[in-house]
């Protein structure tokens, strides 16, 4: 009975319980970023997020899960913002130049212009031995606009039988490009360079999918 007791959280108790794990990821996330996961212990976790070992170990069990939980948090984030991009910007009737010319400079602007992205890119580019997502988990994004494609094709709009390749060949055409040229620094020199990536990488696309 005692137990049952327990297990059942005053609304309080519950938001007490929800801070102190928030608290844990983001003292987590902190650390993975800037000390790197191998160099991040238990004890400097619990003690930047002011808890206890017990109440870390009740809530994630060990620190690859701990990982795994920010490194999810981030790229659900990210997921967030693809999946706004695509429903708000490749809408039906919208011109599709248009409409893939906003959803791929949305995608560089707000996703991976964003500090969950910075934030994502520092954990899965630390070393091998660091726990990793599930490769479906990683590659959702493009499953996402693999989706849309599809609905785009029964539509008529685009001419493809595999969505899933127009999708890579449109983000490699265009994000993936640009992405490159970001981290480049080279917009910090023009955006004009920016814009002229997507615009280059749609023509190409629609020339190749229409």
């Amino acid at each position: 009975m005692s137990r049952i007791i327990a297990e059942v959280q005053t609304p309080g108790r519950r938001r007490r319980s929800e801070g102190k794990k928030t608290a844990i990821l983001d003292a987590a996330e902190n650390l993975f970023v800037t000390e790197g996961y191998e160099r991040t212990s238990v004890d400097a976790i619990t003690a930047l997020a002011q808890v206890s070992k017990r109440t870390l170990y009740n809530h994630f069990g060990d620190k690859e899960t701990i990982f795994l939980q920010v490194l999810s948090r981030a790229n659900d984030a990210l997921l967030s913002s693809v999946r706004a991009a695509i429903d708000e910007e490749i809408t039906t009737g919208r011109d599709l130049h248009e409409a893939l010319s906003a959803f791929a400079h949305r995608v560089i602007d707000r996703a991976l212009g964003s500090s969950d992205y910075l934030t994502f890119r520092r954990l899965i580019t630390q070393s091998q031995s660091v726990p990793r997502l599930p490769e479906a988990i990683r590659e959702h994004p493009l499953g996402m606009l693999e989706q849309r494609f599809a609905e785009l094709a029964d539509q008529g709009e685009l001419r493809t039988s595999r969505p899933r390749t127009a999708a890579g060949h449109f983000t490699a055409l265009t994000i993936s490009l640009a992405q490159e040229s970001i981290l480049d620094g080279l917009r910090d020199q023009s955006s004009r360079d920016i814009d002229a990536i997507i615009a280059e990488g749609v023509d190409a696309f629609l020339r190749a999918y229409r």
